[in-house]
């Protein structure tokens, strides 16, 4: 799946998750995170407006912009962002509580955080997700034109 794939993908997501909220909530509280310094409102808007720049150099100046979003899922250094993602791709409740739980008790930096939640929601386990959901969306638009 190449990034502009991802994106597609991601507009379809709902735009809030619980577990991520409380996360955020976490992480403000320990002062690791604050929303008011952040450009997006939302992890769904961060995830579009991030991905949206991946065909180029983007703003953080990249010279190798032929990656596949496996790539991007796995240089993400925000950890609400990659727990949005696997909430709103479906991830079951108890696997999304678990990575919060990782990443909470992971060293306070983001890297880490990330990795913690990336080790309990591989990218493969978001690809199933976001290819499941995309294979009953053409079936059910295929069932709806025969009907």
């Amino acid at each position: 799946m190449k990034p502009q794939e991802l994106r597609s993908r991601i507009r379809k997501l709902r735009e809030t998750a619980s577990v991520t909220a409380e996360f955020e909530r976490v992480l403000t509280k320990r002062g690791a995170w604050d929303r008011s310094r952040v450009w997006y409102t939302t992890q769904k808007e961060y995830w579009l407006g991030w991905l949206s720049q991946y065909g180029g150099a983007g703003a953080y100046g990249r010279k190798n912009f032929n990656h596949s979003a496996e790539f991007a899922y796995n240089h993400i250094c925000c950890p609400p962002m990659l727990l949005w993602l696997g909430e709103a791709a479906g991830a079951s409740k108890p696997l999304v509580a678990k990575a919060k739980r990782a990443a909470l008790a992971a060293q306070r930096n983001f890297s880490a955080q990330c990795a913690a939640i990336r080790k309990v929601i591989p990218w493969k386990a978001i690809e199933s997700r976001l290819n499941r959901d995309h294979r009953t969306r053409i079936q059910r638009k295929a069932i709806r034109k025969v009907l």
